[in-house]
């Protein structure tokens, strides 16, 4: 089975309401499962739980850093409102990301890049098969969200790209 066709089979799967696809040819067989998302989330709130052990420690110790705790949410607020502008190129399989064609070569893409829709921005390898990811738009690189050699997910956002 062909890269192209995988990528147009998840497509097809992400927009319909199957949870769980199966696809076996030829000794080879393919599984998609979708993420209710939630399981994502999900392991966010356990750091979460430890933090107010942390942060009643330091209430008893002195209350000046609490309350600078307490502000600091604000400056992200407005970073996630500049976030909202750019477009996101998102992981069209699971795999491990990879942002050169090889250890030894340059990265495809460095923040502040100019790509266009079909400009490689990184390699996307999954059962030993390396896909190559495009931009998908014409723009700036602003920002690589994943290291390299990182596992990531179907449709977990790879770079944010200031569109022209």
């Amino acid at each position: 089975m062909k890269v192209q066709e995988i990528r147009e089979l998840i497509k097809l799967v992400d927009q319909s309401g199957i949870e769980e696809f199966v696809f076996e040819s030829a000794g080879s067989k393919l599984k998609m499962k979708k993420s209710t998302g939630t399981t994502t989330y999900t392991a966010a709130p356990a750091p979460a739980a430890a933090a107010p052990v942390a942060l009643s420690a330091t209430q008893q110790a002195e209350e000046t850093p609490l309350s600078a705790v307490q502000e600091a949410p604000a400056p992200g607020a407005s970073q996630a409102e500049d976030h909202s502008t750019l477009h996101k190129i998102t992981s069209p399989m699971v795999g491990t990301f990879y942002q050169s064609p090889s250890p030894d070569a340059d990265v495809y893409v460095k923040p502040g890049s100019k790509v266009t829709s079909n400009s490689i921005v990184c390699i996307v390898e999954a059962m030993k098969l390396f896909n190559e990811i495009e931009a998908e738009v014409n723009g700036e690189i602003v920002e690589i969200l994943v290291k390299d050699g990182q596992l990531v997910e179907y449709g977990q956002p790879l770079f944010l790209v200031k569109p022209e």
